[in-house]
């Protein structure tokens, strides 16, 4: 709730501003004549419209769980990034279709004091409003915030360069309007194209931060009973709310009451520590025997020469049915895993005939 308050007090705060940024530029502009402080104007009012859509998406993503999404409804901030990022990249689009016409039929602006002293500033306002909104958008790991203040931003950039187009004229007496508008609405273009590509990307899944991996297997590994943490995976259903699976690998000797102790413990920890729901696996250990471990170091070896091998674990001997099973992880860009699978079961199978081998490929999800 605290988070959803900021987002929006926070985007309200920036609707004010863009629409009092809007009125000052559409009276300047008409006044001046000048489509780069008219298009700047329009530039702002999309930002306005930005800041609706995220109070939208924010109060829609914090929706309770229910029956058609159990996961909830988080994953809505995402969207509402892209929406926003759409509303940059039809600016970026409109404002070099003006940029075009108006290095074709340039028109004679009438710029005066007022018209600098504007402009001006807006560019120190937007530049306070996009630091502070990104800012923000950080703190609580908001990516709709973190795009408004990101193209608030880019707004000081485009009002800079209308101002050099004043300057400019003013100075020298050359109309460079149409020359600027056109490089600035690739850059916005620019920009768009990269929040579009970033919040799909979160839409489709990435990988594990590393960071947060890392300090997940760390707090994990802190228990004693624990002998290693494997197959971290983490799926994100907005910002805010992460749910995930890790095995962690344990000596076989251990009963099920104190197996059952030790993962509440450490889901538990993880969730106070991080607001992770996990769910932990158990990966067994019996290489405490001279032939266990000496299977192990050899298998070990071998695997040390496949380059495409980055991890062996849940490595384990089922004397019942002379079985050695064990799991590998193989870069992503190995064009043929079962085929690296199938010669590591071949050598290893050379050295201890009378075992049959079940091996799993795991995919390389986190750090």
């Amino acid at each position: 709730m605290e988070r959803q308050n900021k987002i929006i007090k926070t985007s309200i705060k920036g609707i004010i501003v863009n629409i009092l940024l809007v009125i000052f530029k559409l009276i300047i502009g008409f006044i001046a004549n000048s489509i780069a402080i008219i298009l700047d104007a329009i530039n702002n009012l999309t930002d306005a419209l930005s800041s609706i859509i995220t109070i939208i998406g924010t109060k829609l993503s914090t929706k309770a769980p229910d029956k058609e999404h159990p996961y909830g409804h988080g994953r809505i901030e995402y969207f509402t990034s892209i929406i926003i990022g759409i509303i940059i990249l039809v600016a970026g689009v409109l404002s070099l279709k003006e940029s075009f016409t108006n290095i074709i039929n340039p028109t004679k602006p009438n710029y005066t004091v007022y018209t600098i002293i504007i402009i001006i500033t807006a560019i120190i306002v937007k530049i306070l409003l996009g630091s502070y909104v990104k800012n923000i958008g950080n703190k609580i790991n908001s990516g709709s915030l973190i795009a408004s203040g990101t193209d608030a931003l880019f707004d000081a950039i485009l009002s800079t360069g209308t101002l050099i187009a004043i300057l400019s004229y003013l100075l020298f007496k050359i109309n460079i309007e149409g020359i600027i508008g056109l490089l600035i609405s690739l850059f916005i273009l620019k920009s768009s194209i990269e929040l579009l590509k970033e919040t799909s990307s979160e839409l489709i899944g990435t990988r594990v931060n590393k960071e947060l991996a890392i300090k997940l297997k760390e707090a994990i590994n802190l228990y004693p009973e624990v002998e290693g943490t494997y197959d971290l995976v983490l799926h994100n259903y907005g910002p805010m709310q992460m749910i995930g699976s890790v095995h962690i690998q344990v000596k076989d000797t251990m009963t099920a009451k104190e197996i059952h102790i030790l993962t509440k413990e450490i889901e538990k920890k993880i969730y106070t520590s991080f607001g992770i729901i996990l769910t932990i696996g158990i990966y067994a250990s019996n290489t405490s025997d001279k032939e266990s471990l000496k299977i192990k170091t050899d298998l070990e070896k071998i695997i040390s020469n496949y380059k495409e091998i980055l991890q062996l674990h849940g490595f384990y001997i089922d004397s019942k049915k002379n079985q050695i099973n064990f799991d590998i992880i193989v870069d992503f860009n190995t064009k043929s895993p079962e085929k690296i699978k199938r010669k590591v079961i071949n050598e290893i199978k050379k050295l201890y005939p009378n075992y049959t081998y079940y091996v799993i490929i795991d995919n390389d999800f986190s750090d």
